[in-house]
């Protein structure tokens, strides 16, 4: 029995239903999908609570998410490392463009070596890592949720907070990759 099933993306008509399906199951019983709100939860484990009211709440009613994301974390690790060959379908004509930034590796590696290998982990590389960790954690929380949380289950619920973080969220990413990537780099 071959496995190309599983190796393979999946297409939108059992991605999109699927993940239907999960988003319906939340609403029936009264659960809000988001990644970023696992973050409040384990500030809350951590002890959080002392150092700012924000933290002072029951995660323990949060568990079912936490999950979640410990799942999501064992899944990619097992997709990125037993699933996959380990590379991005990039279009062609963007190519030339990343060899511009002096990115080289695209096709032979799921991120670019440039930035994320080991022998290449200088201070720049670093301090775009952490500031870049730093600002989607803050605009993550900023908003209200994360990409996931706004797209998946604000968007489900038909919320509009949801819409506009959304909209918000790709003129953001089309900013950074257009005016600012081009500085960095």
């Amino acid at each position: 029995m071959t496995m190309n099933w599983i190796l393979e993306p999946w297409p939108w008509y059992i991605g999109g239903p699927a993940i239907a399906i999960f988003m319906l199951s939340l609403l029936i019983i009264g659960k809000q999908f988001g990644m970023s709100s696992n973050l409040r939860s384990l500030c809350s484990i951590g002890g959080g609570g002392k150092v700012a009211d924000f933290f002072n709440f029951d995660w323990k009613a949060q568990r079912w998410n936490l999950t979640i994301m410990i799942g999501a974390a064992i899944g990619g690790f097992i997709a990125a490392n037993y699933l996959s060959d380990n590379t991005v379908q990039i279009n062609e004509s963007l190519l030339p463009q990343l060899q511009e930034y002096g990115i080289n590796s695209v096709g032979e590696a799921y991120l670019p070596t440039e930035i994320f290998a080991l022998e290449n982990l200088n201070l720049k590389n670093i301090l775009i890592l952490l500031g870049g960790g730093l600002l989607v954690g803050f605009g993550a929380r900023y908003a209200g949720g994360c990409t996931s949380g706004h797209g998946i289950s604000g968007l489900s619920n038909l919320q509009l907070p949801s819409l506009i973080a959304i909209v918000g969220f790709f003129i953001g990413g089309l900013v950074m990759v257009h005016l600012f990537y081009p500085l960095i780099f």
